[in-house]
């Protein structure tokens, strides 16, 4: 495992994400709990979407188990989907309130 091709990109837009909020934006999104409640919606529906598609059984998105720390969890999902999925998700929310604050 290396990681360099999944993981380690992973990490870095959680970062990226975070660093852009406290840096920059500063929207105070992370203060608010709707913005908890909604990352909550958005497991809730990704994990049995992610855990569909991963399932080592019979998946049909399959990961290189060389760049990923081969974690899974819960259903076989890779732990790095669940960072690229908060970094997407925080992103796209920062972004709205970043733009409606503008108005």
């Amino acid at each position: 495992m290396s990681g360099l091709g999944y993981t380690l990109p992973a990490l870095a837009a959680v970062a990226a994400v975070i660093a852009a909020e406290l840096l920059v934006l500063r929207t105070g999104l992370f203060r608010r709990a709707a913005y908890w409640v909604s990352m909550l919606i958005v497991l809730g529906f990704q994990i049995p979407v992610d855990g569909w598609l991963t399932k080592l059984s019979s998946p049909i998105v399959s990961y290189n188990d060389r760049q990923i720390t081969g974690l899974r969890f819960p259903f076989d999902i890779p732990i790095e989907d669940f960072l690229f999925g908060f970094a997407l998700a925080t992103a796209v929310l920062l972004l709205w309130e970043r733009q409606r604050a503008s108005r």
